[in-house]
């Protein structure tokens, strides 16, 4: 529960940092969009065209078209974390810094995070590989892999926007930088998705309740709308999580780095909840 506690903390000063540069969360807006229509470049072609329904080689095609869908989403992912984190670490250090300098950096490190995306894509299909091939302890275990992979590579995104360095020496950075200073304790991404998750499921409880009463009572347009507000609501969240992140990010990186705590942050805050080892 401290541990907790002190990730709520946490997690209130980084929204105080994305309350004031309400600026940010324009790019959680155009990567979601960006992926939306990456998925759709993807799926739709492939569905109309019927390759799929053929016996032969289906299996092959279907891991390579999941494959370069995977490496366009994480490029697109992780290109807009870069810019987004790379204005929040000018503005921790009392700078200005606008959306068109995120970009600019982005688009500077465009062949590392292009790297990355390959890197990343390649470990998210061999553990999809994997878990449709063993049982439920191979599942587990691709699944701690997997968490250990995204615990390893959340600093990734600080990482390419400040050193000029490639794809593989980021994911090392990254591993590096998360060991040196809070190993597997991560209480700060627990407390963060708790908080996001609780709101998922308040919303979700609170649309069926709503839709299901104004239904009965033969309100279907009112219903409707409800259920279309719910919608923009969630996207609200996951617009206002992703630029969380980036923020918090951002943070660890910094302190991780140098052991700096930026103007606005208290030091016994992060020192409590990430303790060195």
């Amino acid at each position: 529960m401290n541990k907790l506690s002190r990730s709520w903390q946490l997690a209130k000063s980084s929204a105080a940092v994305v309350a004031d540069n309400k600026q940010l969360l324009v790019l959680p807006v155009i990567s979601g969009i960006a992926g939306a229509l990456v998925i759709a470049t993807f799926v739709i072609p492939i569905v109309s065209s019927g390759v799929l329904d053929a016996e032969a080689d289906r299996q092959t095609i279907a891991y390579v078209w999941m494959f370069l869908l995977y490496v366009a989403l994480y490029f697109v992912g992780i290109f807009f974390n870069t810019a987004l984190v790379s204005i929040v670490l000018e503005r921790l250090d009392g700078r200005q810094a606008s959306l068109r300098d995120g970009l600019r950096i982005a688009f500077s490190r465009i062949g590392a995070i292009a790297g990355y995306a390959v890197i990343a894509a390649t470990v998210g299909v061999l553990l999809r590989a994997i878990e449709e091939r063993v049982g439920l302890i191979g599942r587990l275990v691709t699944a701690v892999i997997g968490t250990a992979w995204s615990v390893a590579t959340f600093l990734v995104a600080p990482v390419l926007a400040v050193e000029k360095v490639g794809a593989v020496q980021a994911v090392r950075d990254s591993a590096t930088l998360l060991k040196q200073t809070w190993g597997e304790n991560i209480a700060g991404n627990v407390g963060i998705a708790f908080v996001f998750g609780l709101g998922y499921l308040l919303l979700i409880v609170a649309t069926i309740v709503a839709v299901v009463a104004l239904a009965n009572l033969d309100f279907a347009t009112l219903a409707i709308a409800v259920a279309i507000a719910a919608c923009f609501v969630g996207v609200g969240l996951a617009v206002g999580q992703a630029a969380l992140q980036g923020v918090y990010s951002a943070l660890l990186y910094r302190y991780a780095h140098s052991g700096e705590v930026p103007v606005g942050f208290d030091r016994g805050a992060l020192d409590n909840a990430f303790r060195r080892k």
